[in-house]
């Protein structure tokens, strides 16, 4: 709205299509499909499950069409595919920043617990391939449905293992019944989770269980608190309260990567000159020092997620409220 308001890009008004594919695969496909032939846009922003992307992906190549992905999976930028950029911290960065976090507090074994789902899979091949870089060991390794309402059996064992701490890979509400599981058990080991929890509505949902909890969180949650000298301030506490005005509820970083991805494509779209499909997607790909709420993004040929993980703050939960941890 804002955009059209102030005269669209390169004199033309912005156009959305939104569908909601519910997370399904199948449906990502069919609405990839009907954006492509029927409403014939210039580009995709989307899907925001890995699941769902991979499954758009053969026919975003097919057609040339410049995509930006709101999802997390390293699987999907690796290898590069040529019309394929995506916004959110990867899997992989967020188990390096997690397991970084672990060494420093002296911890060398390390419970997993992840979903089935494709981002709960893809982050724990990748946790598992930076533990043993690292030269800590997996004490447990435990998995879940995202749809399972109760995670005891699995917390049980962890418990019970050597492991000194808690990594839990997954998306969804699971989260926060594992926060409680893990409250009812009175466990003691410190409690990590990723990005994909990293969202006042998540504290909400788990309540008084998501005290303590730890995760690498874009500085989007904490910019309150960031110093003045940081480049992401401004942009987002700018963006908070756009957000916030006009939807009356607590910002989160999963819009965070949508305005992104919309101010990423639009920015391209200006130094391209044109909606032209190839040179669009060479302006994103040449896209560099793009200061967004999520990051500051360098794209390259070789690199179409463009973030490092200084992107991501460890944050922890503190009285219903996101604490950075240094």
């Amino acid at each position: 709205g804002r955009i059209n308001a102030a005269g669209g890009v390169l004199g033309r008004k912005l156009e959305l299509f939104s569908y909601d594919d519910a997370s399904d695969a199948n449906k990502a496909n069919a609405f990839t499909r009907r954006l492509i032939l029927q409403d014939q846009v210039d580009a995709i922003i989307g899907a925001s499950t890995t699941g769902s992307t991979m499954a758009m992906i053969p026919q975003i190549e097919g057609a040339k069409i410049p995509n930006i992905s709101l999802a997390a999976g390293s699987v999907i930028v690796e290898p590069v595919k040529p019309m394929v950029f995506k916004m959110p911290h990867s899997d992989r960065m967020a188990a390096q920043k997690v397991l970084d976090d672990m060494k420093k507090r002296g911890f060398n074994s390390f419970a997993l617990l992840s979903d089935t789902g494709g981002f709960g899979k893809s982050g724990r091949t990748e946790t598992t391939k930076i533990a043993a870089a690292m030269g800590m060991t997996i004490a447990q390794d435990e998995q879940y449905g995202d749809k399972d309402t109760d995670m005891t059996p699995q917390l049980t064992k962890i418990k019970s293992s050597r492991a000194q701490a808690i990594l839990v890979f997954g998306t969804g509400q699971a989260a926060a019944v594992i926060a409680r599981n893990y409250q009812q058990l009175a466990m003691k080991q410190p409690l990590y989770m990723t990005h994909s929890q990293a969202s006042l509505e998540f504290v909400h949902i788990a309540g008084n269980a998501a005290e303590g909890i730890r995760m690498p969180s874009p500085a989007l949650l904490i910019a309150q608190d960031l110093p003045e000298s940081d480049k992401q301030k401004m942009v987002c506490l700018a963006y908070t309260k756009v957000y916030q005005d006009r939807f009356k509820t607590d910002v989160s970083t999963f819009g965070g990567y949508a305005y992104d991805g919309l101010l990423m494509l639009v920015d391209a779209i200006k130094r391209a000159g044109s909606s032209d499909r190839e040179k669009v997607r060479a302006a994103i790909e040449a896209t560099h020092g793009f200061v967004g709420v999520s990051g500051i993004y360098n794209m390259s040929s070789t690199d179409h997620m463009g973030l490092d993980t200084s992107a991501f703050r460890m944050v922890e939960v503190s009285n219903g409220a996101f604490k950075e941890v240094h």
